[in-house]
């Protein structure tokens, strides 16, 4: 079958970086081709490339056959060339029906023929079965059908081709198997699919080839139905990883070291942010929060590090209230803290691994002394984390903007870890991390809980909260739907709790 997408011989050299050395990729028609490879393998570069948002050194494109310079996405899109991308390009005030045709030329002249524009739109959501409320506003839509409508817009746009990045990672799993009938349905209809992700399963429930780049180079292209997951991590990271959690059985103490009574969050329009909140997490045990991205995640994360009071209840760490305690009385009660956005909230990109490393410490002995800081014991101090938690660095002095994903990430545990705290609050941590940097940041997690720490696990990655956590707690608007252990989770009951339905109801309470 001949190609409808090939590119050949694809260069891009940044600064210090080759992202991508002499990339082959090719795509037919009807195809799911899924793109694999660690943070900083080329992937994003290279559909970047295509998509019109970068342009290649060396190297041509040839799209139905034809060479092309793509230098823009409006002229990609064109082509037939569609993105979705992983943070949705909507406007949520806006309808869907609005979003879809904002931009697009739908009419004669400067005049807009809404009603045939609406009977479009209509007719490919009936075609390809996506299932999307053209009248509903996008800010009152669940994640799933966000998603369909960025697929909906490229359609209507004219793509053949579209690329996902990381399309799975806010969705529950009935999104996801919603998502992929979506992709098989497209695919019998000549469509075809560029499938970025780090999730291999899904690679391998989804995709009829793979193409895995390392370093910027190919290291190979095959068949899904011929690869296994072991085989495709070894190829991405150049060495076995253990793919399964190993993981002994929790021993908690009894003590509890984080607890949180009743507690609310108003939003400034008055409506709860969190609802009511009751929980309690052991020493020696890790309790995952499980849940669709904005049901009170953050907002919870938020009280539990001071970054935000609470209008109703009582927080307490380690027997302490600290329902209106400081970030950084927080900080210095041994409490590790692992955010969820590294670039805003864990790092200062512009300064060096360094002077991350004692963001938490430089005003303590014995990194300073009497208000000067002690710049051989601060060196001596970042070269024994960056050797201890194997942080790939040039050297100290380096600016952590400059790290990869996964070193960077290093950087924040190392930090955070290596004073062994009682409580660790981990959000999010291994989101857009490749299999190499997820196992080693799963393993320094469970050797906090092993040592004896309370560890509480906020991931929208329901897997992620399924191997790590000893229990679980599902969040939904605000509020805990039920608490179950891991062990005997149920994924289909899960998915029904995130999406509003109490453990009660299910239990036919």
């Amino acid at each position: 079958m001949d190609a409808l997408l090939r590119m050949h011989g694809i260069t891009k050299v940044y600064p210090g970086v080759v992202a991508n050395n002499g990339v082959e990729f090719e795509v037919v028609e009807g195809e799911i081709h899924a793109l694999l490879g660690e943070n900083g393998a080329g992937k994003t570069t290279l559909v970047n490339i295509l998509y019109g948002l970068t342009a290649p050194d060396q190297g041509t494109i040839l799209w139905k056959g034809a060479p092309v310079r793509i230098h823009s996405s409006k002229q990609a899109m064109q082509l037939g060339i569609g993105m979705v991308h992983q943070h949705f390009m909507l406007i949520p005030r806006f309808t869907a029906l609005q979003n879809v045709i904002l931009g697009a030329h739908s009419g004669r002249g400067l005049w807009l023929n809404l009603g045939q524009a609406s009977r479009r739109v209509r007719t490919l959501s009936d075609q390809y079965g996506l299932d999307v409320d053209l009248e509903a506003e996008v800010q009152d839509m669940a994640l799933g059908m966000r998603q369909r409508l960025e697929i909906l817009k490229a359609l209507y746009r004219g793509a053949h081709l579209l690329i996902m990045n990381e399309p799975t990672s806010v969705l529950t799993p009935s999104e996801v198997e919603a998502l992929f009938e979506v992709l098989r349905r497209l695919a019998t209809q000549n469509h075809a699919t560029i499938f970025i992700s780090h999730k291999l399963e899904e690679v391998l429930a989804i995709s009829d080839r793979v193409t895995v780049l390392r370093d910027g180079h190919n290291v190979a292209t095959m068949p899904t139905r011929e690869a296994t997951q072991p085989q495709l991590a070894q190829m991405m990271v150049g060495r076995p990883v253990m793919l399964e959690v190993e993981k002994s059985p929790a021993r908690p103490t009894g003590r509890m070291v984080i607890e949180l009574d009743a507690v609310s969050v108003k939003r400034e329009h008055g409506r709860d942010q969190l609802d009511g909140i009751t929980l309690q997490v052991e020493a020696g045990e890790i309790v995952g929060i499980a849940g669709i991205d904005g049901n009170g995640q953050r907002a919870l994360l938020e009280v539990l590090c001071g970054l935000s009071r609470p209008s109703r209840g009582r927080v307490r760490l380690l027997g302490v209230d600290v329902t209106h305690t400081s970030p950084r009385q927080i900080a210095s009660m041994n409490v590790g803290r692992i955010p969820e956005d590294r670039a805003t909230m864990g790092l200062l990109l512009p300064l060096s691994v360094k002077e991350n490393l004692i963001l938490q410490s430089y005003t303590q002995e014995p990194m300073s002394r009497w208000g000067i800081l002690r710049r051989r014991v601060i060196g001596d101090f970042a070269r024994r984390l960056v050797a201890e938690f194997d942080v790939r660095t040039p050297g100290i002095e380096v600016a952590v903007a400059n790290l990869s994903g996964g070193n960077q990430q290093k950087v924040i545990l190392a930090r955070e870890l290596h004073h062994d705290p009682e409580v660790l609050i981990v959000a999010n941590a291994t989101r857009g991390l490749d299999v190499g940097a997820t196992e080693y940041t799963y393993k320094r997690v469970l050797e906090g809980r092993d040592r004896g720490a309370g560890v509480l696990l906020i991931s929208s990655d329901l897997e992620e909260v399924l191997c790590l956590s000893d229990r679980i707690a599902i969040m939904h608007a605000g509020r805990i739907m039920g608490i179950v252990p891991a062990a005997s989770a149920d994924r289909t009951q899960l998915g029904l709790m995130m999406t509003g339905t109490p453990l009660s109801m299910l239990q036919g309470g």
